[in-house]
């Protein structure tokens, strides 16, 4: 299908996406909705990450409907977060909007089920897709360390070398391989774990980020909303951490500001 554009992350589209149904391993939050309608995708399949606090694995798909734009999110026990590959080939739908309904998508239906009727059914948006507001912040501590709060990872910057980043994204590696997402060496990092999943992939990036002695953790998708990096960092509670973590006395069950608090403090 030529019309159909296969992407790991959202944040890796392109002029390519004009006009095309995406499918991806991005979760279906407010964030990589607007990223999809801003690069001119005409319909996408996200990931539902375990629908979450608030709806918010979902939130972006129910927001496209309002542009015009037909989306679905596949179930996250059906494929791995991250991997477009497997939510196209294994993916079975949860959630569709209403532009999505009116082209033949139902929930149940196999992901590459709905991808046909999309490409087959689905038109372009005229709509002018408005602004999301500010999607990073910095967190004012008297610490020894910058705190930035960002809805995505793909919001890091090099100045951000040695600081502390608390995500909205989900904790997967893209394709559940090595990927370049976050190859800036902070200090530490905090994601959502977009309920595990499938082959517990929304957990996936913490072993790569500990072998590079980075201390990473995610926090529960019920705790947190994922695509918020605010969330994360106000309500977050954390459900899993790697070695280097640990090592800093970071635990499964501590929150995201208890974290942070402690992790500045440190030389």
């Amino acid at each position: 299908m030529d019309d159909l554009l296969v992407v790991d992350s959202v944040t890796k589209l392109d002029e390519r996406s004009h006009g095309r149904v995406v499918v991806s391993g991005s979760h279906g939050g407010l964030y990589p909705a607007w990223l999809a309608a801003h690069a001119g995708a005409r319909a996408a399949i996200l990931h539902d990450a375990g629908v979450g606090r608030h709806s918010a694995g979902v939130a972006g798909v129910l927001w496209l409907a309002g542009r015009g734009i037909a989306a679905c999110a596949v179930d996250y026990r059906s494929a791995r977060i991250g991997d477009a590959a497997d939510v196209l080939e294994n993916g079975i739908v949860s959630t569709v909007n209403e532009a999505a309904a009116m082209r033949g998508c139902l929930p149940g239906h196999t992901a590459r089920q709905a991808a046909q009727c999309l490409v087959a059914h689905a038109d372009e948006s005229a709509d002018e897709i408005p602004g999301i507001g500010e999607t990073r912040r910095a967190i004012r501590n008297s610490g020894h360390r910058a705190v930035w709060v960002m809805d995505s990872v793909a919001l890091a910057r090099p100045e951000d070398k040695r600081a502390i980043l608390v995500t909205g994204s989900h904790g997967a590696l893209l394709g559940g391989k090595p990927d370049h997402m976050l190859d800036l060496d902070v200090f530490a990092a905090f994601f959502n774990d977009a309920g595990g999943g499938k082959d517990d992939a929304g957990f996936s990036r913490l072993p790569l980020l500990d072998e590079r002695g980075i201390a990473a953790g995610t926090v529960s998708h019920v705790s947190a909303r994922i695509g918020d990096g605010q969330s994360t960092y106000e309500t977050g509670v954390i459900s899993r951490v790697n070695a280097a973590a640990t090592h800093l006395e970071i635990k499964e069950g501590m929150s995201v500001r208890e974290a942070v608090a402690r992790l500045v403090g440190l030389g």
